[in-house]
């Protein structure tokens, strides 16, 4: 229909070009990345280490260790949901595939295959009893951090006699997972670990999922409300059982970065790290209501603090001003991301 002389003409908004500055805008990372450049000059200014080639080869491993997990970690809460057994999972993972394979006397490639499996088992879990209970993933994931925790230390009492695990360095098989989990290479003089490949390919993986996928869809369906995503026929139950699956997934490669970094266990290891992966996703833009965030962000917000937690050592500074710096970041990286999401909006 042709509008007619002193009218105007209806155009549907779904026909409307986005320019590339509200496209930037829209972005959940953009606050992040603006972070990120300050921290870097910061540190860039008060340490002159911080510059160096193989400091920043620290500073990408430090990164990596964290970002293996707030990938996944952001894809749950974009889900609206949590998991504070993160941390202990990454640990009961390492334990598991440690002691099966020196009780057994087994290859370690056996320990480490039987550690997926009961490590997923613990995301099933955690998905499952969120789904059925209609409990809050807050007290679900509260309680099987605390199970996991007693078990660690339990089991390995038990079975080791002690706190830690016994060696599996001289064990066949461990040379070839230790390539896989654990190596390294160097690069015009900076040490390169295996873990930022490992970072890099989880970030890949989950930002196809979200942006180019169904079960992406469905992320920030049930993350803006499960409800209203079951009444459209997304199967929020399989969703959020998957996302669980997920974390469990990073938390076996994770723990098996650590078993095969160091050859033992400590049954006490990664109490705490789970609000650093909630902390790493946060930064990285992701709502604590769910439904909105990127899996890039993520790795932007876990990159931010591998350079915080060195940039303080390269500084020369008392390290127990860390976590003083990381709840600053925190609660800047939240309001800035607020504001970036308001502006955002306000140029829709």
């Amino acid at each position: 229909m042709t509008a007619g002389p002193g009218s105007s003409a209806v155009v549907d908004e779904r026909l409307l070009r986005t320019s590339p500055l509200r496209k930037l805008l829209g972005r959940p990372e953009l606050g992040s990345v603006v972070g990120a450049l300050a921290v870097f000059v910061f540190f860039a200014i008060v340490a002159d280490s911080f510059l160096r080639a193989t400091s920043f080869g620290t500073v990408l491993y430090a990164a990596s260790t964290i970002g293996i997990m707030a990938a996944p970690v952001a894809l749950l809460m974009i889900g609206g949901e949590f998991d504070l057994s993160a941390g202990v999972m990454v640990t009961s993972s390492a334990l598991v595939s440690s002691m099966f394979s020196y009780q057994m006397t087994a290859n370690v490639w056996v320990g480490v295959f039987v550690s997926l499996l009961v490590t997923l088992a613990f995301g099933a879990f955690n998905g499952f009893m969120l789904t059925r209970t209609k409990l809050p993933s807050f007290i679900i994931t509260l309680g099987t951090f605390l199970m996991l925790t007693g078990m660690n230390l339990g089991f390995t009492k038990l079975i080791s006699g002690s706190v830690s695990t016994k060696t599996i360095g001289n064990m066949e098989g461990f040379p070839s997972a230790r390539k896989l989990f654990a190596s390294y290479w160097t690069v015009g003089g900076v040490e390169l670990k295996v873990t930022l490949l490992w970072w890099a390919v989880l970030v890949a993986v989950a930002t196809w999922i979200l942006l180019r996928t169904r079960f992406g869809n469905w992320i920030f369906a049930v993350g803006g409300g499960a409800d209203a995503a079951r009444a459209v026929g997304v199967p929020v139950i399989r969703t959020k059982i998957g996302l669980y699956l997920g974390v469990a997934f990073a938390a076996w490669v994770s723990g098996q970065h650590l078993l095969f970094s160091y050859d033992v266990v400590q049954s006490g290891e990664g109490v705490g790290n789970e609000l650093i992966y909630i902390i790493a996703a946060v930064i990285g833009g992701c709502l604590i209501t769910g439904g909105y965030g990127s899996a890039i962000g993520s790795a932007v917000g876990a990159f931010i603090f591998g350079m915080t937690s060195k940039g303080i050592v390269y500084a020369e500074w008392n390290p127990d001003w860390f976590k003083f710096f990381l709840g600053a970041m925190l609660l800047l990286a939240t309001l800035l991301n607020a504001w970036v999401r308001k502006r955002a909006e306000a140029t829709k």
